[in-house]
């Protein structure tokens, strides 16, 4: 019997085989279709509960299938599983089309959505059949029959191109590797990266030293290596993902996507797909975030020229470097910042050990959410590196399952996101609970070091716990609202709110202790940690502009039929954000897999968007106190809890009393006066 065809609540990994996914995905397909037939059949009037909750019931099973499945293929994933990937998205595509396509369901969805006014819906409800009818509308259900097949055809398309490259991505990190033989080589990196590189190098049966693309082997050697040339190629090597004249090279991929996209939002109605996608989010078109960027711009563009300057100077006047490359960043920038804060990154790390750092995040989360984390073995994990825990609240209620997957390997992709298994909704009067991972790339533990954390991983882990708790404590009646179902621009505020407790002594004290020791960090480390926060943060702000500004250009432009160079049109959009000169071997837009792979096309913007609410947030939690319940309560009760159910807007307003103001983002950033 097909696993995943069976009844179960929590995934059964190890029952799974890859030859289950396919048969299984057809059939809830077809199982899909059916309740589908059953709405559309229904001969009784169209109601809002034969019809906007039935529609919102459908495909649970599917739902759960695909989740194991796609979130396998980002965190555990192999050549069959990638095929497999090729040959059910098209299929998923096309039932979504099936769905949006399909007529006489879009006719029972209308008929509902126009008795709106007469339903007395609670905001909820209004807000679930306002999004299933333009999720009709914005999906073609007015379209001819001409066009809805020309629709079907480009999202078949849309489906397989980001698939593609996303593996072409993971390939190109996968087959770079820079083989060290000479020790002197390695000068300047610390003891543990030096050893993390030399287990690389046994695992691979070879002599020395190995240094990969994955974060945890790439950024240590970018940033404390003394051999500029090495640094060179290592970063030469990263700049160049998809821009190979290889079999990976994903140029002509990333053509094809923005015209697709841009056709299939002239299709819709739409000016561009910017238009298209903004509608739905909280700055509504792409006006409003190219005001919103460009205004931050002009705030952060003089202290970024100002800091480059200054550490090119730095650079100049220690090893008399004539033009500071982007392969110098990382290495000036850290010992400028240890020269001014006398903080070194390897310093801090002793204070970090993983299980530490974990520890540390659920004891916050208890405090302001009154919620208890046990590790478990009692449920299914899909690899051993995988740590399962039961989350229930004060009162013993249970609350989540939550999985963390922490250390690199080869089936994994770089970087770090959350995910889920299992949406919490009500259903049939049960409140189901949600199943929420996350999943990070954080150095391996070694012979004689545990897994020790630099503070850029330590707050890497507290935002993505912050989504974890968005999907926890979801507390809504229908699924498709729930948890992290919300606005693009909106979804970044618990993550990045949260990483705000990494910089307070009260909440470092619980966490930061010496792994050999026990020694509480000491505080002068804390004050040089919250001075240092702004070091560099004009070009931090200058750099994620320009991924926004880039974003935009390949979104919300004139028609990308006339661009035939990604590079050269990557350039021009880069023009007002440069400080470093260009590489010409390296292109961002061939690996940018947020916009082409990831679903950040034209939402970039929002993790500077949500930046300005954590920053006005967390002003709050700091006029009241960093763990007031009061503050902690209405945070979860108004967005936490609440995931789409309402305007983002509304929402904020209910925590905070007021609309955001860009001014504390400012300040904490120190490019206004506080």
């Amino acid at each position: 019997m097909n696993p995943l065809l069976q009844d179960f609540d929590t995934a059964p990994f190890s029952k799974i085989q890859e030859k289950d996914y396919k048969p299984a995905i057809q059939e809830a397909i077809t199982l899909a279709k059916k309740e589908i037939e059953l709405i559309v059949s229904n001969i009784d009037e169209p109601t809002f509960e034969n019809t906007t909750v039935a529609l919102d019931n459908t495909g649970q099973k599917l739902d759960r299938i695909t989740s194991i499945f796609f979130n396998l293929n980002s965190a555990e994933t192999n050549e069959e599983i990638q095929k497999i990937a090729k040959d059910v998205s098209p299929w998923l595509s096309e039932f979504r089309n099936d769905i949006t396509l399909n007529e006489a369901l879009f006719a029972r969805v209308k008929k509902v959505y126009d008795q709106l006014s007469d339903l007395e819906l609670t905001p909820e409800q209004e807000t679930l059949l306002d999004k299933q009818y333009k999720g009709f509308a914005r999906n073609g259900a007015n379209l001819n029959e001409e066009d809805k097949l020309e629709l079907r055809k480009i999202d078949a398309e849309l489906s397989k191109l980001s698939l593609q490259f996303g593996e072409h991505v993971l390939a190109e990190t996968n087959n770079f590797e820079m083989h060290i033989t000479n020790e002197n080589d390695l000068t300047g990196l610390p003891e543990s990266a030096k050893e993390a590189a030399n287990i690389l190098a046994k695992q691979r049966n070879k002599e020395g030293w190995v240094v990969t693309l994955d974060y945890p082997s790439y950024i240590p050697f970018m940033t404390y290596a003394d051999n500029r040339e090495l640094r060179k190629e290592l970063s030469i090597a990263f700049g160049k993902k998809g821009f190979q004249q290889n079999d990976y090279n994903n140029e002509a991929i990333v053509l094809k996507i923005t015209k697709l996209r841009h056709k299939r939002a002239n299709l819709l109605g739409y000016k561009t797909h910017a238009n298209f996608v903004l509608e739905e989010r909280m700055a509504e078109k792409p006006e409003n975030v190219l005001e919103f960027l460009n205004d931050l711009l002009e705030k952060a563009k003089p202290a970024a020229q100002r800091e480059f300057e200054n550490l090119e100077n730095y650079a100049k006047k220690l090893d008399n470097i004539d033009q500071l490359q982007k392969w110098d960043s990382a290495y000036y920038s850290e010992k400028l910042k240890k020269k001014l804060f006398s903080l070194d990154q390897e310093l801090l790390k002793p204070y970090f050990k993983l299980e530490n750092v974990i520890n540390g995040v659920f004891e916050i989360a208890n405090r302001l959410f009154n919620l208890n984390f046990e590790e478990i073995d009692t449920i299914d994990k899909y690899h051993e590196d995988v740590k399962t825990y039961l989350v229930s609240d004060n009162n013993g209620n249970f609350i989540s399952h939550f999985y963390a997957d922490f250390h690199p390997r080869p089936g994994k992709r770089n970087g770090a996101w959350m995910t889920s298994y299992k949406s919490q909704q009500i259903l049939d009067g049960n409140n189901e609970r949600p199943q929420v991972s996350i999943v990070c790339n954080f150095t391996k533990p070694t012979e004689t070091k545990p897994s020790l954390l630099t503070f850029n991983e330590v707050t890497t882990l507290f935002h993505e716990f912050g989504h974890a708790l968005h999907g926890m404590l979801a507390n809504t009646t229908y699924g498709s609202l729930s948890g992290t179902s919300v606005p693009w621009d909106f979804v970044e505020l618990p993550s990045q709110v949260l990483e705000n407790w990494c910089y307070e002594k009260e909440a470092l004290e619980l966490f930061a202790k010496h792994y050999e020791t026990g020694e509480t960090i000491p505080m002068e480390y804390v004050e040089k940690i919250k001075e240092s926060a702004s070091f560099h943060e004009g070009m931090q702000t200058l750099r994620q502009l320009s991924f926004g500004l880039l974003d935009m250009s390949w979104h919300a432009g004139a028609s990308p039929e006339s661009v035939t160079s990604v590079k050269e049109f990557e350039s021009k959009s880069f023009l007002n954000t440069k400080l470093y000169p260009d590489v010409p071997e390296n292109c961002m837009s061939t690996s940018f897999s947020h916009i082409f792979q990831g679903g950040y096309s034209s939402g970039y913007y929002s993790y500077k968007w949500a930046e300005v609410l954590d920053a006005d947030a967390f002003e709050y939690f700091q006029e009241e106190g960093i763990f007031n319940s009061e503050v902690a309560n209405k945070f979860q009760e108004n967005v936490l809890s609440k995931g789409g159910t309402e305007k983002p807007m509304k929402l904020y307003k209910r925590f905070r009393g007021k609309e955001p103001n860009s001014d504390a983002l400012l300040k904490r950033a120190g490019l206004i006066s506080k």
